[in-house]
């Protein structure tokens, strides 16, 4: 058996985890809220139209924040037209989906929702076909008390209090030439300061989050960020990071190295920012918010019907076994990164390349639930610096590739020590240890393991545990030295409680 160790110091702290690193996303796409959230007068829904069964599998997995209304679908967005009697308001094209969009389900019912999902609104607004003017009315609409226009509708609409949201994204991906409204650096980044000073003059109690390229490949890349940054840097909080990774070409060792890409990708923003704030001789530390990640390459874009036509099946990637191996690797990476990773978003939430997936007939969790349920349940606390020794593979695209990617938290208040570990080996075990004798009286509470002999073994409506996790995973406390085993392409989960 391969052999494999992780070093630890219990004053060696990376960071505090921000519990937003959890986040996920919904967006105005597909079945993500008709049928998947929300479902009008059916017998799985709630008084006010919100899926119970969905309610409930979201409330597993412990959600602290989840982006709202988009991604690209928030670039056309009129969010008057979501607000007020419901009989009232207009349908309209989605240009960024080519659907329509009823707005039956809008900004104050997905406020309602997510209290009933505990957890909090990141909102963003439309700096595609709109701008400074709606930043600050929006914001006004949801966290100005009462005594204007605006604030005094949100009454009439039956919420006497503010919504206080107080996250808020400026845009969505407006570097891209596929966004409604698209925009240069420069362009953006001015909007972006102009919209964001008067939010805060309107409510300066909240954040922002400014948007960086839309991915790593953009041709503008690192040069967007920079020149975002220059117009902006003062005025925002954030800035963005998305990207997908997928597996088209069946090569399943390269598929699970792209963890060191957003590794990489992470790095390279924080550089960007860092030299904005030389140049600008700031104090002020410009963190990042991870606002789309996920794996995305079994389905395409293309909607399943006519075009126009509302709440099409669209992008329900159906999760196989090392799908969720990636995104147990991918959660370790940003947990590594949390010194900067402050917010994170897997994308998204509710059948549209997502955990969860619902039918008429109910709900069932997809393979990448697990490692996301675990990391945000049990990753709360503080990251320790772990130092990860072990064999390293080549793949087509990377080099030098750690078959075990593994990162420690411990949670003072819980007195515990977890310990995630992913062994990307196709074919063996590793015997995997860690020197705890700084933590006395610790004992094993229990591993978890999720593993499949089938990579591509996908949990369905009609099998919905073929993919499941198990406590039987392997490890012992002797004299202070933790040993487990880690399973041929397994994701593991060791819980360690103080006696």
């Amino acid at each position: 058996m391969k052999k494999t160790k992780i070093t630890i110091d219990k004053h060696g702290i990376l960071s505090k985890i921000d519990k937003r690193i959890y986040g996920s996303f919904i967006e105005h796409l597909g079945r993500a809220v008709y049928g998947g959230i929300y479902e009008e007068d059916s017998r799985l829904s709630d008084e006010n139209g919100f899926r119970i069964d969905t309610l409930e599998l979201v409330r597993e997995l412990n959600v602290p924040v989840i982006r709202y209304p988009g991604g690209n679908f928030v670039s056309g967005y009129n969010w008057e037209d979501s607000v007020g009697p419901k009989d009232k308001r207009p349908s309209r094209l989605d240009l960024a989906w080519f659907a329509t969009e009823s707005n039956r389900f809008g900004l104050n019912e997905f406020f309602d929702w997510s209290k009933k999902a505990n957890s909090e609104v990141m909102m963003a607004i439309n700096l595609g076909t709109r701008g400074v003017k709606e930043a600050q009315e929006v914001i006004e609409y949801c966290n100005h008390p009462e005594g204007t226009y605006l604030s005094d509708l949100r009454k009439e609409h039956g919420y006497e209090k503010p919504h206080n949201i107080k996250l808020w994204c400026l845009g969505n991906e407006m570097d891209g030439p596929w966004q409604t409204g698209a925009k240069t650096a420069y362009e953006y980044g001015r909007l972006a300061k102009e919209s964001a000073k008067v939010m805060k003059w309107v409510d300066p109690s909240i954040e922002l989050v400014a948007c960086g390229s839309s991915n790593i490949t953009m041709k503008t890349f690192a040069g967007w960020e920079a020149e975002v940054l220059d117009e902006c840097y003062d005025n925002v909080d954030y800035l963005s990071l998305h990207t997908y990774y997928g597996n088209r070409g069946n090569d399943t060792a390269n598929f699970l190295a792209k963890s060191m890409e957003m590794d990489s990708f992470i790095k390279s923003v924080v550089a960007v920012c860092d030299y904005i704030k030389a140049k600008k001789c700031s104090k002020k530390q410009m963190n990042l918010s991870f606002d789309e990640w996920n794996v995305w390459y079994h389905k395409g874009t293309e909607a399943e019907g006519e075009k126009w036509s509302s709440a099409p099946h669209q992008i329900e990637d159906v999760y196989n076994f090392e799908d969720a191996l990636l995104v147990g690797c991918m959660l370790i990476t940003l947990l590594r990164n949390a010194d900067r990773v402050k917010i994170a978003c897997l994308a998204q939430l509710v059948n549209v390349i997502a955990p969860i997936m619902t039918s008429d007939k109910g709900v069932w969790k997809q393979t990448i639930f697990y490692p996301y349920m675990h990391a945000s349940i049990l990753g709360r606390g503080e990251v320790l610096n772990t130092v990860i020794d072990c064999p390293v593979y080549d793949s087509s695209e990377y080099t030098s590739v750690p078959y075990i990617d593994s990162v420690v938290v411990k949670d003072d208040e819980n007195e515990s020590l977890t310990v995630f570990a992913a062994n990307k080996d196709l074919d063996e075990a590793f015997e995997f240890s860690c020197d705890l004798r700084q933590f006395s009286n610790y004992i094993v509470e229990k591993h978890i393991v999720l593993e499949n002999d089938d990579l591509k073994a996908v949990n369905t409506e009609e099998n919905p545990n073929n993919v499941i996790p198990h406590n039987n995973g392997i490890s012992k406390i002797d004299e202070g030295m933790l040993t487990s085993v880690l399973n041929k392409h397994s994701w593991n989960v060791i819980v360690l409680k103080k006696r």
